[in-house]
């Protein structure tokens, strides 16, 4: 089965430039908890059957709409001052003509009992020659952004770009291929064929990713299309009737024909590029001789602690990016040691 790992291929991008240039790269460092976590919102269930209530939020001074275009996400418009990159998110009482724009209007839950929503304009065709939204910001692919926001702020934007994209993805039911109309607020989608009428919920897909080590060593590979000098850890998705454990053994023989013991798991990490969620571990390897498969991967290879923590984090060697779980498992098996 082919493998999967978080996309890279944002790792050094026009924001990351500035933030760097201001020294704005440790104002977030990396959390006890993965980014894309940690939203502190009340995902309030019970009020998503009631689209009557959510029509009458848009009324009230403190609701906040939160822009979605095309699984993009708008951040303020500051490069002319240099600061670090900001969410836009629009009172409600303000943004008239942009909700009779919305694709859909997705409840996202309540953030101190204010009501948060995420708007998709995706029907927009320029959102930067539209006039009400090209004086709010940009709208930018989150791993631009992700590990200079605030965690919480960046799990929000998360969820409502993984939800945007169910939508878009699931607009025909997959039983009988009629269309499928968006209900309980964004959060459920029903057949509209009455002899079907079949619910469809957003879905996050398993992925395990696992730090492979012989206790001084861990292994790191890379894939041809990443950043130059990128590389991280090995990772795939689950199957069909095998457990978390049985995927990390299998997807590492598959890989690099390396056997392994000790399976434990680390930490999880939604990752909503597309809808995957990513499942850490950490393995020891029984066998370290590498026999790389070149349909997984580039190349491989075995590091030691001094290795890694002297990266030159440059085209000829890089560590995994700073919002990945990846990166969160290579600096835990470096504080281990």
């Amino acid at each position: 089965m082919a493998s999967i790992q978080p996309d890279l291929r944002y790792h050094t991008l026009s924001w990351r430039t500035i933030a760097q240039n201001v020294g704005l790269c440790q104002l977030h460092p990396m959390p006890s908890r993965n980014f894309y976590t940690g939203s502190g919102l009340d995902r309030a269930e019970h009020l998503r059957d009631d689209a009557e209530w959510l029509l009458a939020q848009l009324t009230k001074p403190t609701t906040r709409l939160l822009p979605v275009w095309r699984t993009k996400n708008m951040i303020e418009s500051r490069s002319a001052t240099r600061e670090a990159p900001r969410p836009v998110w629009l009172p409600s009482l303000t943004a008239a003509s942009l909700i009779d724009l919305a694709e859909e209007m997705i409840f996202l839950g309540l953030r101190d009992g204010e009501v948060r929503i995420a708007l998709d304009l995706s029907t927009v065709d320029e959102p930067s020659e539209h006039p009400d939204l090209a004086p709010l910001g940009e709208f930018v692919d989150l791993r631009e952004v992700g590990p200079l926001l605030p965690q919480d702020e960046g799990s929000i934007l998360a969820y409502a770009r993984g939800l945007v994209h169910w939508h878009k993805t699931h607009a025909f039911c997959g039983l009988c291929g009629h269309p499928t109309k968006s209900t309980q607020n964004g959060h459920v989608r029903r057949c509209s064929n009455e002899a079907c009428g079949a619910s469809h919920f957003p879905r996050s897909d398993p992925a395990v990713i696992m730090l492979v080590h012989d206790g001084e060593r861990c292994l790191l590979g890379r894939q041809p299309f990443w950043p130059p000098g990128m590389h991280s850890v090995l990772a795939g998705f689950v199957e069909p009737g095998e457990s978390l454990e049985e995927a990390v053994i299998r997807e590492v023989y598959e890989e690099v024909r390396l056997s392994v013991d000790q399976v434990a798991y680390q930490s999880s990490q939604p990752w909503p590029f597309p809808s995957s969620i990513m499942l850490g571990f950490s393995a020891r390897a029984v066998s370290t001789e590498i026999e790389v498969d070149e349909r997984e991967l580039e190349s491989a290879q075995w590091y030691t602690r001094d290795e890694l923590r002297n990266s030159p984090e440059d085209e000829s060697f890089r560590l995994p990016r700073r919002d990945s779980i990846a990166r969160r498992l290579v600096e835990d098996w470096l504080n281990e040691g």
